[in-house]
């Protein structure tokens, strides 16, 4: 019911997914500044990505952390993770019950992992998507998407999609979604293009109020 991708650019984490069920990005996306990004899908337990990120901050190893979880964690067979740290490539997991075609995708500084898929290649042009895209890393992260439907995506429409990424402060400096539509996709890259140009000064917003730039609606002084 699921696809989704992990990335990595620089001091930068994002996490783009898409479902076929309502509000995929509240309930798979989990990323930490500093530290990396993980999703928890397929029947979903929102507790594992936070423990995969608890598991990452203390040892800064995402194969281990991933191991870790995927050992002590109950009714793992139903679950579908994956997990990206500050180096190297991601990792991911999919439990014996994973629902449907499924599959995962890694490289460097990427993971890619989905569910119900139409086919097994979805993962993988997840990740040569995103790695052949240029822009900044949500712009990548939608080229992906876009390009995941494109080659036949889930088995059936999709219906919500995500776009989260964390940076250098403390809270996500993109958090977008789509909690149901029909072409969920498109609406997310409608959003990035109102989003992206503003992204930058509302962090200053946060840091340095007295600097930071107004947009000129009422009441904003």
């Amino acid at each position: 019911m699921t696809f989704s991708l992990v990335a990595r650019d620089g001091e930068r984490f994002g996490i783009a997914a898409s479902s076929s069920s309502p509000a995929v990005a509240a309930r798979v996306a989990h990323l930490r500044p500093g530290v990396g990004a993980a999703t928890s899908q397929n029947i979903t337990d929102p507790r594992l990505g936070t423990r995969l990120l608890d598991r990452l901050t203390e040892h800064r190893d995402a194969e281990r952390a991933l191991s870790d979880v995927v050992g002590s964690a109950p009714d793992i067979e139903y679950r579908q993770l994956t997990v990206l740290g500050r180096t190297g490539p991601g990792f991911a997991y999919s439990g014996g019950r994973t629902l449907g075609t499924n599959g995962a995708a890694t490289a460097d500084g990427v993971v890619a992992a989905g569910n119900m898929l139409a086919g097994r290649h979805i993962p993988e042009v997840l990740v040569e998507a995103f790695s052949s895209a240029t822009g900044q890393l949500e712009e990548r992260m939608l080229a992906a998407l876009k390009a995941a439907v494109a080659a036949g995506g889930e088995e059936g429409p999709v219906h919500s999609a995500g776009l989260v990424v964390v940076a250098e402060v403390e809270w996500r400096v993109t958090d977008l979604r789509v909690d149901w539509a029909d072409e969920p996709i498109d609406r997310l890259g409608d959003l990035l293009d109102v989003w992206l140009p503003q992204r930058d000064d509302y962090v200053n917003r946060g840091l340095n109020p007295a600097a930071a730039p107004s947009y000129g609606v009422p009441g904003d002084l």
